[in-house]
């Protein structure tokens, strides 16, 4: 029995990608032979094409792929942001950052550019010649490689 190499599976998925707005978010592989791969879309990621995407690894693995278990699906709703394609498609959007210091700060994703990211948040600022402070806009920049994680904050309101 012959182990699936993860830049094959990557190689495929990323033939399949070329044809739409899809992107890889991650495939992981484990040791109990299951391959899990997550993509995601602008405007979310239909079902229908998860199971496209799905035979078509299979279909371009052949034999080789009936002694794993295949799960193709969307990156996780309040999973942290993998790719920095996700924080593109989450600007105006609810997030939650947990800085490497460990502070966790809730804006909105204001911008995004290469690896750095803005955040503002509404927050109290002393303002001077009033004795009370008041809310403010303040924005934060950030590093993607140097936060614990940003994810999409879901509201309920």
């Amino acid at each position: 029995m012959r182990m699936i190499d993860k830049n094959v599976v990557e190689t495929i998925v990323e033939e399949w990608l070329q044809n739409g707005d899809y992107f890889l978010v991650d495939i992981s592989m484990s040791p109990d032979r299951r391959i899990v791969v997550e993509i995601d879309h602008a405007d979310g990621v239909w079902i229908e094409d998860c199971a496209e995407l799905s035979r078509f690894v299979q279909e371009k693995l052949g034999e080789e792929i009936d002694d794993y278990d295949l799960e193709v699906g969307s990156a996780g709703l309040g999973q942290p942001f993998k790719v920095a394609r996700q924080y593109a498609n989450h600007i105006g959007k609810d997030v939650e950052v947990l800085t490497a210091e460990g502070r966790k700060v809730q804006g909105v994703l204001k911008a995004v550019d290469g690896d750095r990211f803005t955040v503002t948040v509404r927050e109290k600022q002393k303002v001077e010649g009033k004795k009370r402070p008041v809310m403010a806009d303040v924005d934060y920049e950030y590093d993607m490689n140097n936060v614990k994680y940003t994810k999409y904050l879901l509201s309920f309101k």
